[in-house]
């Protein structure tokens, strides 16, 4: 029984038909598996597969129903396939309870257009009764389509100025227009490769004859192996969530994408309004931004004198060094003008001192000069820089102001667009 079952999954999987030798095994009391091949051998033929079909529903009928789904999808036939065996084999979906191995199989192979429209629309219409929609985090749906998002988003206006772009007040519309365009761009990926019929790593239809060991990773044959008993325990399950998320991220199938967009349909509709609202949000007039450790507020005119007075003393402060009296030089020439004296009453060599700390003192007055004048050149090059920087903050709120027309503006054309796309869904094309 095992051995014409594993023959007959290699010849599905490689050309949609069973073995050409009838199957030669005996019936075998209370067991599906037999009477489920005498009916999927009868189906490919053409014959009447009532009699061993009602033996192996009687038997189990659900695993007989996934059975008999799953090998006429691996064949290319599934077209063939009885409108109630479906519901039979899938049973219930739920948000409780993790999705098992036999749903995702028969997830994926309608998915993929094995039972054609009909396939498709059923795995839609278990979905939609969950309304998973109501028990979802918007944002973990939004990381699942367009992951990796930059946390700062700096316009070409604030470019020369990019500290400028983290302020919340300049930040949140630049974000929410550029995350709505990500949207657009990643719901267009999946909605555009849907569309162009593309090839899936294990085509359902077999047209390129794929051998049966090309299906080795793949959920239906995966499964089917171990109703078959061919393979081991079952991998872990994982929540319908969990399928879903993982099926909209990028690099993910195609023909499953489009059924996750089509349940992430309203979610998206809800970002995609807060997004936009949030990237028209007017620019402010007036700006507390930070410049060179200082705060300086902006108005449109230009910056606020009040905030540049305080930066440019604290600027002063900082700068300078506080210096006292130069006691020491005035000390040292004290004693040499002393010396001096004393050279003409008492020793000429009093000369030589007198000189020497004399000069020792001028050394001291000089550094002490070139102090304060580096000081001071520091302090204006800073006020000056502070200057400009202040004048080239205020002309890049201008710009970015400028840009806030064209950004609201964009980001109403790709919600109108992302609308346009979740409204055609999954039964389009």
């Amino acid at each position: 029984m095992h051995r014409y079952a594993e023959a007959l999954l290699a010849h599905l999987a490689a050309n949609g038909s069973a073995p050409p030798a009838a199957p030669g095994f005996r019936d075998i009391p209370g067991y599906w598996l037999p009477p489920a091949v005498e009916a999927l051998v009868a189906i490919l033929a053409g014959d009447d597969p009532l009699e061993p079909l009602s033996r192996a529903a009687g038997r189990d009928q659900q695993q007989t129903a996934l059975f008999l789904c799953l090998a006429l999808a691996v064949s290319g036939q599934g077209s063939r396939i009885h409108a109630s065996w479906l519901g039979t084999a899938f049973g219930e979906l739920s948000l409780d309870r993790p999705v098992t191995h036999g749903q995702r199989s028969l997830w994926l192979a309608a998915a993929r257009g094995a039972y054609g429209p009909a396939g498709k629309i059923f795995v839609l219409r278990k979905l939609d009764v969950l309304a998973v929609q109501e028990h979802a985090d918007p944002q973990q749906w939004m990381q699942a389509l367009v992951p990796d998002e930059p946390s700062v988003v700096v316009p070409p206006s604030l470019v020369d100025f990019p500290e400028m772009a983290e302020i919340p007040e300049l930040a949140r519309p630049a974000v929410a227009a550029a995350r709505l365009a990500r949207l657009r761009g990643r719901v267009s990926e999946i909605t555009s490769a849907r569309q162009s019929d593309h090839d899936s790593s294990a085509p359902l239809d077999n047209s390129t004859g794929s051998p049966a060991t090309s299906w080795a990773e793949d959920e239906p044959l995966a499964v089917l192996r171990s109703l078959i008993g061919q393979s081991g325990p079952a991998g872990p399950m994982a929540s319908l969530s969990s399928h879903l998320l993982d099926d909209l991220r990028p690099g993910s199938d195609p023909h499953l994408a489009a059924i996750a967009l089509h349940v992430a349909a309203p979610i998206l509709r809800g970002v995609a309004e807060e997004l936009e609202a949030d990237s028209r949000l007017e620019p402010p007039e007036t700006l507390t931004v930070p410049l060179l450790g200082h705060r300086i507020h902006l108005r449109p005119e230009g910056p606020d004198e009040l905030s540049m007075t305080a930066a440019e003393d604290a600027i002063v402060a900082d700068g300078v060094v506080p210096r006292g009296r130069p006691w020491a030089a005035m000390v040292l020439i004290v004693a040499g003008v002393a010396c001096l004296v004393g050279a003409v009453f008492l020793n000429n060599l009093l000369v030589a001192a007198a000189v020497a700390m004399i000069g020792l003192a001028g050394w001291q007055l000089w550094l002490r000069r070139k102090l304060v004048e580096a000081d001071a050149r520091y302090v204006t090059a800073q006020v000056a820089e502070l200057k400009e920087l202040a004048e080239g903050a205020v002309w890049a709120l201008h710009a970015y102001a400028r840009e806030a027309d064209a950004r609201a503006k964009q980001a109403a054309d790709d919600a109108v667009e992302l609308a346009r796309l979740i409204r055609r869904g999954p039964r389009a094309g």
